[in-house]
C-alpha cells in the first residue's frame, strides 16, 4: 500500500486529534479499521475516512423518503447484465465499493455492490469480506440497523496480464522481482483494498510493488490499459480478463455482496433482479463470463 494510504499509530492519532492511547483502545475493541504488518499497526486511510463518516449522526438509513433508483458500488459484469435483463428502471453508478457504500449510507442509492476484505482478520479474505463493515464496530456504524447483506457471487481475483504473459508473471513476488508496473484502481475501490491487503499479507514492503501514476476508475479501464500495452499488469476479476482476451493469474477468491435496506429488499425493483437470477439464462451467463461461483447467491450474510 502506498504511504499516503497507510498511517501509523501516531499519524492516525494526529489525524483524528486524539491521544495514541485512545487509538490502542479502539484497536483492542475492534472499533477502528487497521491491519498488522510484521507486528506493526497500520491504518488504511480510505477505510478510516469511511469510518469517520459513518460515525456522523443522521445516517441515510434513518430517512423516510424513497431512495433514488440507483445501483452504486463496485462494478460487476454479471450484476450489470442481470440489471439489464430485469428491466426494472435502475440506473448504475459504479465507482468503487467504498464510494458506493457512502452513497448508500447517505440514502443516495437503492443498494450497492461491495467486495471489501477485512484487514483486521487473519482468516481467508473471502470469509469475512464486507460483513465487517456492518457488524459491531464496523465502518457503517449504527446506520447498519436495517441493512441486509446478500451474497451475489464468489469471484476469482488476480493479475490481468498481456496475452501470452510475456514476462511470465505468476505471483506478487514476481511483480517486485521484475519491477513490473501495475495500473492501480482508486483507493476507494474494493480491488485496490484487496490488492494492498494481499501485498501486506505477502510480507512485501510498502512501495515495493510499482504502481503507475494513472488510476483506473474501473476494471474495464484497467484491462484496457493492459490490452493497449500501457502497463505490465492490473488487478481484477477473471471475467474482465476473458472479455479482453487477456491472460489471468488467479490469486484469491472473494465474495461480492449486495447491501440493501431491508424495506427495499421486498420492493419490485430488487425482486425483479432476484427473479432474473433464478433463470437458466443467468446461470449460462455466469458460465460464459467465467470466474464466478454463484452457488451461494441469495444467502443472507448479514441482517441488521
Amino acid at each position: 500500500m502506498s504511504k499516503q494510504h497507510l498511517m501509523t499509530t501516531s499519524e492516525i492519532a494526529t489525524y483524528l486529534r486524539i491521544k495514541e492511547r485512545k487509538i490502542y483502545d479502539l484497536v483492542a475493541s475492534n472499533k477502528i479499521p487497521c491491519t498488522r504488518v510484521t507486528g506493526k499497526l497500520l491504518f488504511p486511510k480510505p477505510l478510516i475516512d469511511l469510518w469517520i463518516a459513518s460515525e456522523t449522526e443522521g445516517g441515510g438509513l434513518e430517512r423516510t423518503e424513497r431512495r433514488p433508483p440507483i445501483v452504486a458500488g463496485s462494478h460487476d459484469p454479471l450484476l450489470e447484465w442481470a440489471l439489464r435483463q430485469a428491466d426494472s428502471g435502475l440506473a448504475t453508478l459504479f465507482d468503487g465499493s467504498l464510494n458506493g457504500l457512502r452513497l448508500f449510507l447517505d440514502g443516495e442509492a437503492l443498494f450497492c455492490g461491495l467486495h471489501v476484505p477485512d484487514t483486521n482478520a487473519a482468516e481467508p479474505l473471502g470469509a469475512t469480506a464486507n460483513r465487517h463493515l456492518f457488524g459491531a464496530g464496523g465502518e457503517a456504524g449504527g446506520a447498519a440497523a436495517r441493512v441486509v447483506l446478500i451474497e451475489w457471487a464468489r469471484r476469482s481475483q488476480g493479475l490481468i496480464l498481456p496475452k501470452g504473459n510475456p514476462k511470465n508473471i505468476q505471483s506478487l513476488q514476481d511483480l517486485v522481482r521484475l519491477q513490473a508496473i501495475v495500473r492501480p484502481r482508486q483507493p476507494e475501490a474494493g480491488s485496490r483494498v484487496l490488492l494492498e491487503t494481499l501485498i501486506m499479507r505477502a510480507d512485501l514492503k510498502p512501495g515495493s510493488v510499482l504502481m503507475d501514476k494513472t488510476v483506473a476508475r474501473s476494471e474495464m479501464e484497467a484491462a484496457t490499459a493492459i490490452a493497449d500495452g500501457e502497463v505490465d499488469t492490473a488487478f481484477g476479476i477473471a471475467a474482465v480478463a476473458k472479455r479482453f482476451d487477456l491472460d489471468f493469474v488467479p490469486l484469491v477468491t472473494e465474495r461480492y455482496d449486495l447491501a440493501i435496506d431491508r424495506r427495499d429488499y421486498f420492493e419490485a425493483p430488487f425482486q425483479a433482479l432476484l427473479a432474473v437470477t433464478r433463470s437458466p439464462e443467468f446461470t449460462q451467463q455466469a458460465e460464459r463470463l467465467s470466474g464466478y461461483d454463484i452457488s451461494g447467491l441469495g444467502q443472507i450474510v448479514f441482517n441488521g
